[in-house]
């Protein structure tokens, strides 16, 4: 690190304050701070929407020493409000067309923070669990910042979704495809379509709040519910659309937030976790062939599955670390989700059979 940047602070909503060096826009930036333990990915990582309004904490040692290349994202923009790590690279070893990280995050505006310890940051974390954050490298008054974090919105109860959606519909791929799929995008990743059109899906995508029947209209034959960012109990728009589809009995896949949209649309109930998932090493249990599968994962909110409803909702997968809820499917209706991300990017391709799944869901179910 050059000994001309910039001071900046961190400053936590418990008062633990965190020094280090400025990277990227000069400025302030609050939201909730987690941590992602991937190892590599993490151009794809800062471009999940899941990630709106969150400063990220990346455990990995060295960030941008690949840099950035503009193919390698997952939406259109970085979405991640800040950024902590412990080196950052200015200079980058890949000449494929990439260009710097720290180009890359003045360019979209993000306010970052380097040579702090992560270690210790994450572990904190882990044990206060999570809560917001503010970084600046405007001001090194901790009252002042403390009074501005004041004003940084709780995550629950946060609806996010209707924020980083598609601003209108549009079709994507081959139109004579096997399948039309109606993808609802509450801030999907861009290899969720990729993987629905590398198998011969042609793809609406709706913005959030459209309704049963602009969806309808379409003449999907399955939907998929996207990831995204926020509390999905705040999302009573999605949770009506999503319980009509399923009630009209076309096939449907949940991610992430979608399976948490499809559990609240069944009857369960969700929560906010202490410090969530977020990483691509995560063991994932299915209970339906016994299999265990590495998986990516990104969600701060989780599932509680109720016995009460064993009649119409199945538990389909659980997390081996803390045995949380991680897949679902209904016995009545032509449905199913996932927490993780099968789609990875980044991340272990050990789930991909569920975009395979989600096919056959759809060809047994065609007129």
């Amino acid at each position: 690190m050059s000994s001309n940047k910039l001071s900046a602070l961190l400053v936590l909503q418990d008062g633990t304050v965190f020094r280090g060096k400025a990277i990227g826009k000069i400025g302030t930036t609050t939201g909730e701070i987690c941590f992602n333990t991937g190892m590599t990915g993490y151009q794809e990582v800062f471009t999940d929407p899941s990630y709106f309004g969150q400063i990220l904490v990346m455990t990995s040692n060295h960030i941008g020493n690949y840099g950035v290349r503009g193919e390698e994202v997952e939406s259109a923009g970085i979405k991640i409000s800040g950024l902590v790590c412990k080196r950052f690279s200015s200079g980058f070893s890949r000449k494929m067309d990439a260009f710097s990280l720290d180009e890359y995050f003045t360019s979209n505006n993000l306010v970052g923070i380097s040579d702090v310890d992560t270690r210790q940051l994450v572990r904190h974390i882990r044990e206060a669990g999570a809560m917001n954050a503010i970084i600046s490298s405007e001001t090194e008054d901790v009252q002042e910042l403390m009074q501005q974090l004041s004003n940084c919105p709780d995550m629950s109860g946060l609806e996010l979704a209707s924020i980083v959606t598609s601003e209108n519909f549009y079709e994507q791929g081959n139109s004579s495809a096997s399948n039309r799929v109606a993808l609802l995008d509450f801030g999907s990743k861009a290899n969720i379509a990729r993987c629905l059109e590398q198998r011969d899906c042609f793809l609406g995508i709706f913005p959030a709040k459209s309704t049963f029947d602009e969806v309808l209209a379409w003449k999907p034959n399955g939907i998929m519910i996207s990831n995204g960012p926020g509390d999905p109990a705040s999302m009573h728009y999605a949770i009506e659309t999503v319980q009509k589809l399923v009630d009209a009995g076309i096939p449907t896949f949940g991610i992430c937030l979608g399976h948490q949209l499809l559990s609240l649309a069944s009857g369960l109930s969700t929560y906010k976790m202490h410090h969530g998932h977020r990483g691509a090493n995560h063991p994932v249990k299915n209970l339906m062939t016994g299999r265990s599968e590495i998986t990516s994962q990104n969600h701060g909110f989780a599932v509680n599955f109720n016995d009460n409803l064993t009649d119409t909702v199945v538990l389909t997968h659980i997390n081996l670390n803390d045995n949380s809820v991680e897949g679902i499917a209904r016995k009545d209706k032509p449905a199913f989700s996932v927490q993780y991300h099968p789609e990875a990017s980044p991340g272990p391709h050990d789930s991909w059979y569920l975009f395979d799944d989600f096919i056959k869901l759809m060809n047994k179910h065609k007129n």
